[in-house]
C-alpha cells in the first residue's frame, strides 16, 4: 500500500506540508485535544517519510502550541486553559479567602443576523446567521460577569435545540462534544468602560462606575474564527498579572 500523497502547495518545504497535513487533523477532530498522536515512527510509515522531516514538523506544532510533549507519555494535542485567563484579571475568591471556581448560567440564546463588528470578528460571509448566547459567571451567587458571546450558525445551530440547564460550566468542552468545533487559540483585548444602565443592574453596581471589558475571538486549530465573546465586569476587584522569565 503506498503512503499517503502530502496535498498542499509542492513548492512548500516536505515538513511543513506534513506540518499542514497534522494541523489538518487537529482542526477536523481527527486528533482530539488531550489525545496523544501517533508516533513519530508511526507517521514516519504512515507518511513515507524520513523520521527527521516528521520529527521537524512535529517541532512545529510544539512551538506553536498546538502540540505538547509529555516525557514518557508521548506528544498530545494541547488543550489550552482558557478560563485561566479571567484569573489575571480579577480575584475569585469566596467569603473564606479560598480561589473560588465561577459558577454558570444561560440567560438567553437565539439565532439572529450579526451586527457589523460581530460579522466581522467572527469573518462571516453574506447573510449568514449567529447564534447568541447570553451567560452570567458567578461566585457565591454574585455576578462576577455578564457575557455576549456570538458564534456561527452553520457550525453551532444545535446548541439552540439544547436545554440551558445542560451547558454546564465550561463552554469549551462543551462546543467539542455538542458541535465537533474545538477551540486552539484566542486573542483577548481589555479595556475600561463606564456601566450603563442594564450592564449596572446585571452586575449590582451604579450605572457610571468603571466597568473592566474583556473582548475575545476564539480561533480553531485551523486558525478560523469561531466565537466572539465580550466579557464585563465591575472593576473594583481587577488587577493585572504577568509572569516575565
Amino acid at each position: 500500500m503506498n503512503a499517503p500523497t502530502l496535498g498542499y502547495d509542492e513548492r512548500l518545504p516536505l515538513y511543513q506540508r506534513l506540518r499542514e497535513e497534522m494541523l489538518a487533523k487537529i482542526a477536523t477532530g481527527e486528533w482530539m485535544p488531550g489525545a496523544p498522536i501517533p508516533t513519530e515512527a508511526e507517521l514516519t510509515k504512515h507518511y513515507g517519510v524520513a523520521i527527521g522531516t516528521v520529527r521537524k514538523a512535529v517541532d512545529t506544532l510544539v512551538n506553536e502550541g498546538l502540540l505538547l510533549r509529555s516525557q514518557g507519555r508521548g506528544t498530545y494535542v494541547r488543550r489550552p486553559n482558557f478560563d485561566a485567563s479571567l484569573a489575571r484579571f480579577f480575584r475569585q475568591v469566596n467569603a473564606a479567602g479560598g480561589r473560588e471556581i465561577p459558577t454558570s448560567r444561560i440567560l438567553a440564546k437565539s439565532r439572529q443576523k450579526p451586527s457589523q463588528p460581530v460579522a466581522t470578528a467572527l469573518k462571516l460571509q453574506g447573510d449568514e446567521d449567529v447564534v447568541h448566547l447570553e451567560r452570567l459567571r458567578m461566585v457565591e451567587s454574585r455576578t462576577l460577569f455578564h457575557e455576549d458571546i456570538w458564534l456561527p450558525a452553520t457550525r453551532f445551530g444545535v446548541l439552540l435545540e439544547i436545554e440551558s440547564e445542560s451547558f454546564g460550566e465550561l463552554l469549551y468542552p462543551f462546543y467539542e462534544t455538542q458541535c465537533g468545533q474545538c477551540i486552539g487559540s484566542a486573542t483577548e483585548t481589555l479595556t475600561v468602560e463606564q456601566a450603563d444602565r442594564a450592564t449596572a443592574k446585571t452586575l449590582s453596581i451604579k450605572e457610571g462606575a468603571p466597568v473592566v471589558t474583556i473582548e475575545r475571538t476564539a480561533l480553531g486549530y485551523d486558525r478560523s474564527p469561531l466565537e466572539y465573546r465580550i466579557s464585563r465586569a465591575a472593576a473594583e476587584g481587577f488587577r493585572y498579572q504577568i509572569d516575565i522569565s
